[in-house]
């Protein structure tokens, strides 16, 4: 199996947001202080704290402790306007940073941010929304278990041409500033040792703001399919999903065996955006499935359902018999 099939099955284990409902995880840089924490005298430890209550129907989140909700917007028009929530999941308060930035997605159906080493041909294939998408606020603080809405307003030239355009809703965390001294501070002071430094990561989290202006199309398919084994000995079903047209495929695959009563394999949110032509898709199969369904000669049916336009309807189909 292709060492590129093997990276992403690891991504598809779960419900997966790469391409539509994106999740970006990274970590942005340290922060440039000393801690100091005296134990002396430390009081008894609080009571514990009741767990925050589950986030909302419908959000997406990460490493990190905040979760959008929804997973996706979409625009239909030059004078929009969305409410996107965030909602703090843990128990302490957080400070969060919001951007509008612009990224691009690969064969592989990877997400990568225009900063991050891309060329100049593979930006001018993405029609990016930013230039139109104005956002209030653009930093909050929540309480534990608080959410917040923040409204995002599309203002597209009367001139545009038809067509998706797309950039990112990007929300990152903002450490707090930990007590002790700066590294100015001890370096001016001599401190023979050297000097310590906190490397504290900023988790973020974003998913699309899309905008469609006029008329757009949408055609996909699914080619290349094929029985896999994975690393670890589980099957899994790869294969190439297809697009064509002015907008982005968005929705579900379900992969079910004759004979069988339930999907041996399924996965939403999968997504193909218009700067590609097709992705490779990996989806492992459920390990409680009867080996029987995947032998020889087993009838497979891979399908592609909408869950953008028309959700509940099927863009594509393929058969597949395992050799």
């Amino acid at each position: 199996m292709p060492s590129q099939l093997r990276s992403l099955a690891g991504r598809n284990r779960a419900t997966l947001l790469s391409a539509a409902a994106l999740v970006a995880l990274f970590a942005l840089g340290p922060t440039g202080s000393l801690a100091q924490n005296n134990g002396q005298n430390a009081p008894q430890a609080a009571a514990a704290q009741p767990a925050p209550p589950p986030p909302p129907a419908g959000s997406v989140g990460g490493m990190g402790d905040v979760n959008l909700f929804p997973k996706r917007v979409v625009l239909n028009g030059r004078r929009e306007i969305a409410s996107i929530g965030l909602y703090n999941k843990t128990a302490s308060d957080g400070d969060y940073e919001i951007k509008i930035v612009d990224m691009a997605m690969t064969p592989d159906g990877q997400l990568k941010f225009f900063d991050n080493g891309l060329d100049e041909a593979t930006k001018a294939q993405v029609k990016t929304a930013s230039a139109m998408l104005r956002h209030s606020p653009r930093r909050i603080v929540l309480r534990g278990s608080e959410s917040q809405l923040v409204r995002v307003m599309a203002r597209g030239e009367a001139e545009l041409p038809d067509g998706e355009y797309r950039s990112h809703f990007l929300v990152a965390s903002v450490p707090p500033v930990t007590e002790g001294l700066s590294i100015d501070d001890a370096a001016s002071n001599g401190r023979a040792e050297g000097i310590d430094v906190t490397i504290r990561p900023r988790f973020g989290i974003a998913i699309p703001i899309i905008v469609r202006i006029g008329q757009t199309t949408l055609a996909v398919g699914i080619k290349d399919a094929s029985l896999v084994t994975l690393d670890n000995g589980a099957k899994a079903i790869a294969f190439t999903l297809t697009r064509s047209g002015t907008r982005s495929a968005f929705g579900d695959v379900t992969v079910t065996a004759a004979g069988a009563s339930t999907p041996v394999a399924i996965s939403k949110g999968i997504g193909v955006y218009p700067e590609v032509d097709s992705r490779q898709v990996v989806i492992p199969v459920d390990p409680e499935t009867d080996p029987r369904l995947l032998a020889r000669g087993a009838r497979l049916k891979i399908q592609f359902t909408d869950d953008d336009v028309a959700p509940g309807t099927k863009l594509a189909e393929h058969d597949l018999v395992v050799p």
